[in-house]
């Protein structure tokens, strides 16, 4: 119980670095979970961050298996509370906002500067997802192969991780 106010202070602020989408965040997911608290190993998120990509619905309800793991039942409920109440709130305020300041001469600027800080967000996601994924030149090949696969074709991205999962199962079985 002595975590919870931790937990709240940490999943409020990583709510508000959600811009672009869960995955935005998880650089300082890792950060804070892993490296600041020490609540989880690196290979631990990793696998929770896994799962929530595969579970339906938002890929981010994977943090409430964090405060589950942290703080049983009641950390769950409070980082689902602080993780998504600050985001959800915002954005009802900055979208009744957004569409009173239609004609304002600033908002296509604004809009326009938000793309590239979201791209990188995001590229930020991949490499620290890839410096914990990527552990091995199996891993290294499977991550570079998939990369390529999805370029090149219009592949279902699940049946690219089924086969990658398939592969490690085969190749890397410990």
């Amino acid at each position: 119980m002595k975590q919870i106010p931790a937990l709240i202070r940490v999943f409020s602020y990583l709510s508000l670095l959600t811009v672009g989408g869960g995955m935005a965040a998880f650089p300082e997911l890792k950060f804070l979970t892993v490296d600041v608290h020490r609540w989880l190993t690196f290979p631990q998120l990793i696998h929770l961050y896994g799962v929530g990509q595969m579970a339906p619905g938002p890929n981010m309800m994977m943090v409430v298996s964090i405060g589950q793991w942290v703080a049983g039942l009641p950390g769950a409920i409070v980082v689902l509370i602080a993780f998504f109440l600050p985001t959800a709130l915002l954005t009802f305020i900055i979208g009744r906002l957004w569409t009173r300041l239609g004609k304002w001469r600033w908002r296509r600027s604004i809009q326009r500067g938000l793309a590239p800080v979201s791209i990188g967000l995001l590229l930020a996601c991949c490499l620290t997802m890839a410096k914990g994924a990527v552990t091995g030149w199996v891993t290294a090949g499977i991550a570079v192969i998939t990369f390529v696969i999805l370029l090149r074709s219009r592949i279902n991205p699940a049946l690219l991780i089924l086969g990658g999962a398939g592969v490690g199962l085969l190749v890397l079985r410990a």
